[in-house]
């Protein structure tokens, strides 16, 4: 849930999206559960993620 916090401090998740996110990932008791997550939450997360491993200069982060 630190990363989903993260992505909210960034702006990179509104806050519905973040309830929505954390909600889902909750509520999931397998990581099978949470592979079914709906697809637009699944796009949200991705493009997140994407943007967090961006450097301005075209290097990532690792």
């Amino acid at each position: 849930m630190l990363l989903l916090d993260e992505m909210l401090d960034l702006q990179l998740l509104t806050a519905d999206q973040h309830r929505d996110i954390g909600a889902w990932v909750r509520q999931a008791r397998t990581p099978e559960r949470i592979l079914q997550m709906p697809a637009h939450l699944w796009r949200v997360l991705e493009n997140a993620s994407l943007l967090m491993d961006f450097e301005p200069d075209g290097a990532t982060r690792h």
